[in-house]
């Protein structure tokens, strides 16, 4: 029992009526992987889709094989014919097989030969369609999160995958023996994912290994879907695609990072953002205003408040560069203006002591015996002091 090619012109009209049935394909749509064929018999109406007899292929009945298709013709659960080329073909017990390749070439015909039924027709025939086209849209999703070290942030990180994979069938004979389960009458991409989804998360979680250990940032994993793609193709060639005929054709993934993982990355970020003297210096710039302005409304008094802000700065160090500039050339201005001040008073031929004595010569007044006062430094910073403070003006050291 085998096919021969019979027309590849439309069915129809009187050319119909020498058939006895044609099969179709039954309901095959984008998400169909496998399905069987349903039989029209001569003299129904096409219109009413009336089935022939079930399991029962009768000699002389066409098969129609449409585009990105390929037919097996199935008697006694082994396959005995098939066509993976696109048109009508006439079933016929005298035939031997006729072996209708198509884009399969010869890779197709050595499934054949392990796979074929030795024996006569045991009166349960049936045409089974493979769905050759690619097949989109198959959900999945990782439960717990990889683990991913980042050769950039220097940390092991963790991450969650979930998106879309397709598959394309390219060896249909090698996928209707090992992938289709011999009971089925069609095969939806649901029903792959059901049996194949922990096989594809496993290879999906050492790919995603794979990019770790070639250096991938976790950030670009997002944009690397070719190279996903090659990483899982390596990883389940043997599986899926010298076992069971099929190959994954694409992958979208969408990750996302445990909590632990965001705060590092945020953390790493902003210290990488950082180190920009340029964004550095707005930063710090950017801090001293926000400290003035709430110096200025601080409950214990502005003057506390700015002492606080010059303390924070000296002890900023390098990293207030800016502000501590700005700072240190108050300083050295009010230390010059002591200096001119001490001078000017000796130039006036004296000086004047806190108990009204004035024009005195010597360095004791001759009224109180007070010191002559001199002019004064913060030791810590360099502020002039005037008066006995306790603690300096600029930067709050005590005296």
């Amino acid at each position: 029992m085998g096919i021969i090619r019979a027309v590849t012109s439309a069915v129809g009209g009187a050319l119909a009526d020498q058939w006895l049935e044609v099969i179709e394909p039954d309901n095959m749509n984008a998400s169909t992987l496998m399905t069987t064929g349903s039989a029209v018999r001569r003299g129904d109406k096409r219109n009413q889709n009336k089935k022939g007899t079930a399991n029962l292929i009768t000699d002389g009945s066409v098969i129609m094989v449409g585009e990105n298709q390929c037919m097996l013709l199935v008697d006694g659960g082994k396959v005995i014919d098939y066509s993976a080329e696109a048109g009508y073909y006439k079933v016929s017990n005298a035939s031997a097989p006729s072996l209708f390749n198509g884009q399969f070439e010869a890779a197709v015909m050595d499934t054949f030969e392990r796979v074929k039924f030795g024996g006569v027709a045991s009166g349960a025939q049936r045409a089974v369609f493979i769905n050759t086209q690619e097949i989109k849209d198959i959900p999945y999703g990782t439960a717990n999160p990889i683990n991913y070290f980042d050769d950039f942030y220097n940390a092991e990180l963790h991450l969650r995958a979930h998106g879309y994979f397709s598959v394309r069938v390219v060896d249909p004979l090698k996928f209707y023996t090992e992938a289709v389960p011999k009971s089925a009458a069609r095969l939806e991409s649901n029903d792959l994912q059901k049996l194949y989804l922990s096989e594809f998360l496993t290879a999906l979680q050492t790919a995603i290994g794979q990019m770790s250990v070639d250096g991938i940032r976790i950030s670009h994993v997002n944009s690397k879907t070719g190279e996903l793609v090659k990483y899982l193709s390596d990883v389940l060639d043997d599986e899926w695609t010298r076992r069971r005929g099929m190959i994954i054709e694409a992958v979208g993934i969408s990750i996302s990072y445990d909590d632990a993982s965001r705060k590092l990355i945020d953390m790493r970020n902003q210290g990488a953002m950082l180190s920009d003297p340029t964004i550095r210096e707005g930063y710090v710039q950017g801090s001293v205003a926000r400290g003035i302005e709430a110096a200025g409304s601080n409950k214990g008094g502005p003057v506390s408040g700015f002492m606080g802000v010059g303390m924070g700065m000296q002890s900023g160090g390098g990293f207030m560069g800016a502000a501590s500039a700005s700072n240190q050339a108050q300083m050295d201005r009010d230390r010059q203006a002591a200096v001119q001040k001490e001078k000017a008073e000796s130039a006036s031929g004296g000086w004047d002591c806190a108990c009204g004595a004035k024009a005195n010569k010597g360095n004791f007044c001759p009224d109180c015996g007070a010191k002559k006062p001199q002019a004064a430094f913060c030791p810590e910073c360099g502020t002039a002091i005037s008066g006995s403070p306790k603690f300096c003006g600029g930067c709050g050291h005590k005296l």
